[in-house]
């Protein structure tokens, strides 16, 4: 087995190499209105595919898109409610269940839940490298611009300028 392996990189997530699989933060309630989720939508669509699946908190919604995956992390029930650490540790549990049982190497995600939804990066960081931990997984943490990818938590994320 690889290291655990969580790198950054900044740019665009969804710019990023087509063998890497994807991951974000919804609803259960499947909206994706706001945010990257709204993106996410935008270029794999699958809302239906989504729904149909009826994934709650804590679970991962699974959508296919030629060689990748595209990880649907169900965070809350409703669209306008906020995540807890709890449903983020069980979707990321649930995430790399399914990489690991599908052979995916690379894995691909924004701060997950840092954004609109408010969660502390310093929290979550730890919760990617615990849910991973000991796999083959290798994730890339993608942010826009400036302002890296600093763990105030002392996390230890290794800096790249890119992961194509």
């Amino acid at each position: 087995m690889l290291q655990p392996s969580v790198t950054e990189a900044k740019g665009d997530l969804l710019a990023c190499h087509s063998s890497h699989s994807l991951a974000h933060c919804i609803s259960a309630d499947c909206r994706l209105g706001k945010g990257i989720a709204v993106q996410f939508k935008r270029k794999f669509g699958g809302v239906p595919e989504l729904m149909a699946q009826h994934k709650k908190p804590g679970e991962v919604a699974v959508l296919r898109r030629g060689q990748r995956f595209i990880y649907n992390l169900v965070t809350k029930p409703k669209y306008y409610e906020k995540p807890t650490y709890d449903t983020l540790r069980r979707a990321l549990a649930a995430v790399r269940e399914h990489c690991c049982a599908h052979q995916v190497r690379h894995l691909a995600m924004p701060r997950l839940g840092c954004g609109l939804d408010g969660l502390r990066w310093d929290r979550v960081l730890p919760l990617i490298e615990q849910a991973f931990h000991g796999s083959d997984v290798q994730v890339t943490v993608y942010s826009l611009g400036g302002g890296g990818l600093k763990s105030e938590g002392g996390g230890g994320l290794k800096s790249e300028d890119g992961d194509k």
